[in-house]
């Protein structure tokens, strides 16, 4: 049983565009979130994506309200995520909503999950709950699958695509 408590404090206004101008300073990796319903692949690129927990092994996708994907998750169901490498920029434009003409992504199953091929890394997990956060929902999914390669990821900072320096 939790003791949590939510207090609504009275803060001030913040500007949205100063709020994603500072949270942008952030590098992140790139992911492209994909479903399958009735049928249909659905995906969309995510950089906000992280781990929970070792134990059980837990992630966690933030999504939000009015994008399709959120209309998608449910608990019980099943999301994959493809963490991508640096020569992929491409499909993350594509799944960001901005369609590459003659793009024709390629995937993988597991779990009946379509996964990017190719990815630097792959989860698939299953939802095991769904947290209302503002504009988003945070879906934490209990991990059923994992994979990775060698390789260097996308990188995200400042809204620019990026590649990690040779080390």
């Amino acid at each position: 049983m939790s003791n949590a408590v939510s207090v609504r404090a009275e803060v001030p206004a913040i500007d949205p565009r100063l709020f994603r101008s500072t949270m942008g300073c952030f590098a992140t990796g790139v992911t492209v979130v994909t479903t399958a319903y009735e049928g249909q692949i659905h995906g969309m690129t995510a950089n906000a994506f992280l781990s929970v927990s070792l134990d059980p092994p837990l992630v966690l996708v933030s999504i939000g309200c009015h994008s399709r994907m959120h209309s998608l998750l449910a608990p019980g169901r099943r999301y994959g995520v493809s963490k991508l490498s640096e020569d992929q920029e491409q499909l993350s434009r594509h799944f960001s909503g901005k369609p590459v003409p003659g793009l024709q992504p390629s995937f993988i199953w597991h779990a009946e999950t379509p996964l990017l091929a190719d990815a630097l890394a792959h989860v698939v997990a299953r939802i095991t709950d769904a947290h209302p956060a503002g504009d988003h929902t945070l879906f934490i999914g209990q991990v059923e699958y994992l994979h990775y390669r060698e390789g260097r990821p996308l990188l995200f900072f400042r809204g620019q695509y990026g590649k990690m320096a040779a080390v």
